[in-house]
């Protein structure tokens, strides 16, 4: 095991620190210490994933029109989903040999342009076909990143969750709208940071509660207004008066909610059932450092965003899990694998390396669309014994002859593959969701730019002119083009969202899916961690004056809220 290094970041030029664990961890997986920081890491492999711009296009074995994450001009060929996993056509015949005259990344672009992709990324799904990177579901509709569930809508990173609309980061819930970071929920609406609530609208930081409205730091409570506890009969007198069944009254009451929101005590980080662990948004993790959006059972892990079950010894990974351990720099891979290295989308394998879209294969090496393959090295078969004899020679040659991109950035073994061979632009990517750039930034930094086109459709009905109550409307309303409040596109209210709304009146939606999407993402922290001491003056058994807790957060020390330290928190809130 190394001493701790101080490394500078071939990318931005910052300073970023290896410690000893992570020289035993690269040890394992035999492979260099990165040369890009960890964040610029995050930038390099969220740039490389589109999750939720989709397009038209054209079947390139059947002619069928298609909807796909590709966009026309990528220069990719795309088949129909289910055609790509049909036998009509097999991935080995554009196998190639090795060529030690080019850079390794030259000749994997080559092959990545010849071999074909299915449309969408999504695994035993059934009604899905506008849903990107998603699996194990029913039933969905401009859904992403997300795994187990059945009629979904306009939701992002939801797992396992039932009937649920407008939802990011909702775990385990059902029935559930415009939530962020909500857990083991039912019915609850506009909500953020809750676990185990029942009908309630408006909870920020609430546990067990059922039959609450715009309430902060709550605990097993029921029939409470902005904090204050009603009976039954009064509580069900204030909802009335309230009128949250009308766009009017959830206004009002969001502005009230936000209010007592702003002086509402954090929890430095969101941990359940957590130990010895660093990050936000986790449940069930142990032993592991800079993870966000991970639940259930990870251990040993670093750089780890949006990660479901199962996750060990794995680093620098984004839509992971499902049982897998020694991943490395990959993103929607895991499932009953090991080892995957440099991979994107490869479900299923061991030993895979530098890898797109690969399921049940053993030992292959820059591949791409294999399935239940091994020993493949381009997609050409070769004996366990010629194998093992290459991938070494290979792993040679990356080293002496890099890829060099036009910024001059040197990719070696042990880099993930450059941006600018990506088929994507920077802004159909997860990376500008969470790593919001300009196209001129991302022109200087070398990322792609897809040019928006013109909308397909012109509002012929203005959100500000929808019903107040959506019982003062009917299904018509789903056949109307909304303009909306924001942004001034175009949008439609689907039927099952229509109905959904109906069946809780709830109001319509006066933003279209995107900007409603940013204002969600507007809620949450950044993925990022700062050194911080407990903001907690008051006296408590562990302190007189200010706590001297330090703590690593997601919450800026330049943000207004008041974060504390686990002690802290627990004394005031709970």
């Amino acid at each position: 095991m190394g001493e701790t290094e101080i490394k500078t970041c071939q990318n931005c030029k910052s300073e970023f620190t290896i410690e000893p664990e992570d020289f035993a961890f690269y040890e394992k997986i035999q492979v260099p210490t990165p040369t890009f920081c960890p964040d610029c890491r995050m930038q390099r492999r969220f740039a490389w994933r589109n999750e939720r711009i989709l397009h038209y296009s054209v079947c390139a074995k059947t002619d069928k029109k298609i909807i796909t994450g590709f966009a026309p001009d990528s220069g990719l060929k795309v088949y129909d989903r289910d055609v790509w996993w049909s036998d009509a056509w097999d991935p080995m015949d554009w196998g190639a040999d090795y060529d030690f005259s080019k850079p390794f990344f030259k000749q994997w672009r080559e092959l990545f342009e010849q071999v074909p992709h299915p449309a969408v990324f999504n695994t035993q799904t059934v009604n899905c076909d506008y849903t990107q990177y998603t699996g194990n579901m029913k039933d969905a509709y401009l859904v992403s990143a997300s795994w187990g569930g059945e009629n979904l809508a306009y939701a992002s990173r939801a797992q396992f969750c039932r009937d649920t609309f407008d939802a990011f980061a909702v775990y385990d819930s059902e029935l559930c709208y415009e939530d962020v970071n909500v857990f083991k929920s039912s019915r609850t609406y506009f909500s953020q940071n809750c676990e185990s609530c029942v009908d309630c609208i408006f909870l920020y930081d609430c546990r067990g509660c059922t039959n609450c409205i715009g309430c902060t730091g709550l605990r097993n409570k029921s029939y409470c207004i902005f904090n204050k506890p009603y009976s039954k009969e009064d509580y069900q007198k204030q909802i009335s008066e309230l009128k949250i069944n009308t766009y009017t009254g959830i206004c009002e009451a969001r502005k009230r909610f936000e209010m007592l929101k702003r002086g509402q005590i954090r929890k430095y980080a969101t941990l359940i059932k957590c130990e010895r662990s660093t990050g936000d948004n986790m449940q069930n993790v142990a032993d592991s450092k800079n993870c966000f959006d991970v639940l259930g059972d990870a251990r040993n892990c670093r750089f780890i965003q949006n990660g479901t079950k199962i996750i060990t010894d794995s680093y620098d990974g984004y839509g992971v899990g499902a049982g897998v351990d020694l991943l490395y720099e990959a993103f929607d891979s895991g499932v009953d694998g090991s080892r995957q290295l440099f991979c994107m989308t490869v479900y299923g394998c061991h030993n895979a390396t530098y890898c797109f879209n690969c399921h049940g294969c053993n030992n292959i090496f820059g591949c791409i669309g294999l399935r239940n393959k091994e020993y493949c090295i381009f997609n050409k078969q070769y004996t366990k014994e010629e194998y093992e004899t290459l991938i070494p020679k290979i792993i040679q040659h990356m080293n002496e002859m890099p890829y060099i991109d036009k910024n001059g950035r040197v990719y070696k073994y042990g880099e993930f593959f450059p941006a600018e061979l990506c088929p994507f632009g920077y802004n159909e990517t997860a990376a500008q969701d969470f790593m919001p750039i300009t196209k001129e930034a991302s022109q200087t930094m070398g990322f792609n730019w897809l040019e928006p086109k013109p909308p397909e459709h012109q509002p012929n009905f203005l959100a500000q002119n929808l019903p107040d109550a959506i019982d003062d409307s009917n299904i018509e309303i789903t056949k109307e083009n909304i303009g909306c409040l924001n942004c001034g596109k175009a949008f439609r209210i689907i039927s099952k969202e229509y109905q959904f709304l109906k069946q809780f009146h709830l109001p319509l939606p006066r933003l279209c899916p995107e900007c409603r999407h940013q204002a969600r993402l507007k809620l949450r922290n950044p993925m990022k961690l700062w050194h911080r001491q407990c903001m907690c003056d008051k006296q408590h058994p562990h302190h007189t004056g200010r706590c001297p807790n330090e703590f690593e957060t997601s919450y800026a020390p330049e943000r207004p809220e008041i974060v504390y330290c686990e002690s802290c928190y627990q004394k005031e809130v709970y």
